[in-house]
């Protein structure tokens, strides 16, 4: 699937979640969905796909609603707080550390909780690599050093070389054109970051891993929803480092406990991925493993290339719960969370 039609598709099962959790909360309480760009953009791209996309995405982000509603009782419980308010974030507050896609706010007590949506995918950050970019400072606060710029500069540079004289000859230079491209950047630009990462960690030991953590996940809790339309199936990752999720609502508890996660504190194993010349592999203490794979972000050359970061895995203490998308029991689910729902909160 190409990188457009997964925005796409992203973006418009980000508007399915809205709608989803908007259509179970609102026979209840008031429900007001933020008018703003983002929603406007997710609308569109929502109704420009097919209606058999439509009704997958649908699917999919109603089994993430019957798994959070169990666990996030302040949702459907409102003790006077509401309106409860969903929203959408713009692609920037990822790059200042914010994952979440949805927002789901009460005002009245500064309640919120957030959900990162992934369709196929489980992708948690898109950060590049330049001669500029300083990623020590940048991801951890540490910067990096003369001998690590030294390494990737000439890179970087000859890159930037090669696209300036494409453009002076009007035939932009071509990433498939490029030969032996793996051989060439790829891998002495991730030894460099791998050697860095290293070198920053061994400085400032029990520090970096945490920092890297942090850096990758945001600074916020968050539930993150991926679909695997495949198996028709849903799964939510709960991400408890604050201690945020899974609240009470006055007599409402939440049907499952969710764990606050370890944090790591050394790293066990920085190398490549055995047999890939693109993806180095992350491995440390508490159950924690990331997967990051150098790729160029356009098909034409750039002085930069771009990391797709992926969490291989979670603490085993992570709360996790896979949910299909259609079958009895989800009737059933959702028939009982609705009688519990009325009986919490005394409606009849």
């Amino acid at each position: 699937m190409g990188s457009g039609i997964q925005t796409k598709n992203g973006k418009a099962f980000e508007y399915a979640c809205v709608v989803a959790l908007y259509k179970s909360l609102n026979s209840n309480q008031r429900v007001t969905i933020v008018d703003s760009a983002q929603v406007e953009t997710a609308k569109k791209l929502y109704d420009s796909i097919s209606e058999d996309m439509q009704q997958s995405l649908d699917a999919a982000a109603y089994a993430a609603v019957r798994i959070i509603l169990q666990l996030e009782p302040q949702l459907w419980n409102a003790c006077g707080n509401d309106p409860l308010y969903l929203s959408l974030q713009a692609d920037a507050a990822g790059i200042k550390g914010d994952v979440r896609d949805v927002l789901c706010i009460r005002k009245q007590n500064g309640w919120e909780i957030g959900l990162s949506c992934k369709h196929n995918h489980h992708a948690v950050k898109h950060s590049r690599l330049s001669d500029t970019i300083d990623f020590g400072k940048e991801w951890l606060g540490l910067s990096c050093s003369k001998n690590y710029f030294d390494k990737v500069v000439p890179l970087f540079l000859e890159l930037r070389e090669m696209r300036d004289r494409s453009k002076e000859a009007g035939t932009p230079a071509l990433w498939n054109d490029v030969e032996e491209k793996a051989e060439r950047y790829y891998i002495p630009v991730l030894q460099a970051f791998i050697d860095e990462l290293k070198r920053i960690d061994k400085e400032n030991p029990k520090q970096v891993p945490e920092l890297l953590i942090h850096y990758l996940l945001g600074k916020n809790d968050f539930y993150k929803v991926i679909t695997n339309d495949k198996n028709r199936t849903t799964r939510v990752e709960a991400v408890n480092i604050m201690g945020t999720l899974n609240c009470a609502a006055g007599e409402a508890k939440p049907i499952a406990k969710i764990p606050v996660l370890k944090m790591p504190s050394q790293f066990y194993h920085i190398d490549f991925k055995e047999g890939s010349n693109n993806t180095i592999e992350v491995v440390c203490d508490e159950g924690w493993q990331i997967s990051m794979r150098l790729h160029n972000a356009s098909s034409k050359v750039e002085p930069s290339l771009k990391f797709d970061v992926n969490l291989i895995s979670l603490p085993s203490s992570a709360y996790t719960q896979v949910e299909p998308w259609d079958s009895k029991m989800e009737e059933m689910r959702t028939e009982r969370l609705a009688r519990y729902a009325k009986g919490i909160s005394g409606i009849e």
